[in-house]
């Protein structure tokens, strides 16, 4: 089993954990390349039975999924306390499960339908984990798209669409109430897809570049995602919700893409994702926040080979389904291969009966309207940047 290379394990970093795949070995198999990228949390989009027992006694923290097409039936307090007895409960306390997420980007869908449903389905859920001991052990919270922002530049003048604040308020509250994490999905790739000739590459991988200054508070910012974090920051304190901490659930690059799909480059997502984890070892936080921890999800643990979509879907991955690295990375691959004899792979089928599929496509999140400012976010300086180098 190969040994993690990184220098020090990083307390805030998670891998997000999808199985829409007919390839991937079983969890059992999975663990030790959780470990060797120093992540010590893990975000599954179900309650995978299979997958809570591998991790059971391994101190992974896990944040497990209730997706969009259960939201409806979680309003019901008998099914929500039937699903957390039978997901949560009956794994606990052998695996560290942590959080619940209810629903995934629920706000910004095409279908607006289910934006009532939420918050009842996450009190459900929270009562049902009060009524059974467990409130301050699992906290429930929801995942949001950046394109719940309605202006994102400068990081200081962050502000949320005013079409959503007042749903967006009341579950804000909920969380305040309840002490969970403000959740958002953020990649600065789509940024650079859309405008790959304006927006510098080097300020979405982390390269040194010479940034952009926020002159509301002086701050300067040398890489895109920090700077979505801090305008979700300062949306929030709009609000009034200034303590409320911020999660970056999903974030990451493709190594593989489409001819249209600039910069989809195994040498691309080394940077981004390599550059990521450096960032999360020296325990700073953003200018905003140099003092808050930040927990940040990397998209993804695998390359998923039945996702639809374009290319770069299939290809998040820090590891291919063999085990090995999708790219180097500066971090061990156990080499796991069609077998079934330790350290090897049988091949699983795809994601289990139950599982949620609201991730199969990440770019079905750039369509539409708003969508398209998850494209845009910081455009206006960086076309300025780039003119001046």
């Amino acid at each position: 089993m190969a040994a993690c290379l990184l220098p020090v394990m990083v307390d805030s970093i998670g891998v997000n954990y999808g199985q829409i795949a007919d390839n991937l070995p079983p969890p059992e198999h999975v663990v030790p390349l959780v470990k060797s990228i120093g992540a010590t949390k893990v975000k599954l989009y179900d309650a995978d039975p299979r997958v809570l027992d591998a991790f059971a006694n391994t101190g992974i923290e896990f944040m497990v999924g209730l997706g969009n097409e259960y939201l409806d039936k979680m309003r019901d307090p008998d099914k929500a306390q039937a699903w957390v007895k039978q997901n949560v409960q009956s794994h606990l306390p052998a695996t560290n499960i942590t959080s619940i997420f209810v629903g995934n980007e629920v706000f910004t869908l095409e279908d607006s339908s289910l934006s009532e449903y939420l918050l009842p389905a996450m009190q459900s859920v929270h009562a049902a984990l009060v009524s059974l001991g467990l409130d301050k052990q699992v906290t429930v919270t929801t995942t949001h798209s950046l394109a719940i922002l309605q202006t994102s530049y400068p990081p200081s003048a962050g502000s949320f669409r005013e079409d959503l604040i007042d749903c967006l308020s009341q579950t804000l509250s909920f969380h305040q109430k309840t002490g969970s994490a403000f959740l958002i999905n953020a990649y600065p790739y789509f940024a650079y897809e859309a405008n790959p000739k304006q927006v510098p590459l080097d300020f979405v991988l982390f390269q040194p570049n010479q940034g952009v200054t926020d002159p509301g508070t002086n701050l300067h910012y040398d890489n895109m995602l920090y700077a979505q974090i801090d305008a979700v920051y300062s949306a929030l304190a709009s609000l009034g919700y200034n303590k409320l901490p911020v999660h970056i659930s999903e974030t990451g690059w493709p190594s593989k893409g489409d001819e249209d799909e600039a910069g989809a480059t195994p040498e691309n997502a080394k940077k981004y994702n390599g550059n990521l984890i450096k960032l999360m070892s020296g325990k700073t936080g953003t200018p905003m926040r140099p003092d808050s921890d930040l927990n940040i999800y990397i998209f993804a643990l695998f390359n998923e080979n039945l996702k639809p979509g374009p290319t770069s879907e299939r290809n998040y991955g820090l590891f291919k389904p063999d085990g090995t690295p999708a790219y180097s990375l500066g971090i061990g691959g156990i080499n796991v291969v069609p077998g079934g004899s330790p350290g090897n792979a049988v091949t699983t089928p795809s994601y289990p009966t139950g599982s949620s599929t609201d991730y199969l496509s990440i770019s079905s999140a750039r369509q539409g309207r708003y969508q398209l400012l998850e494209h845009v976010l910081l455009m206006a300086p960086l076309l300025l940047l780039k003119t001046l180098v």
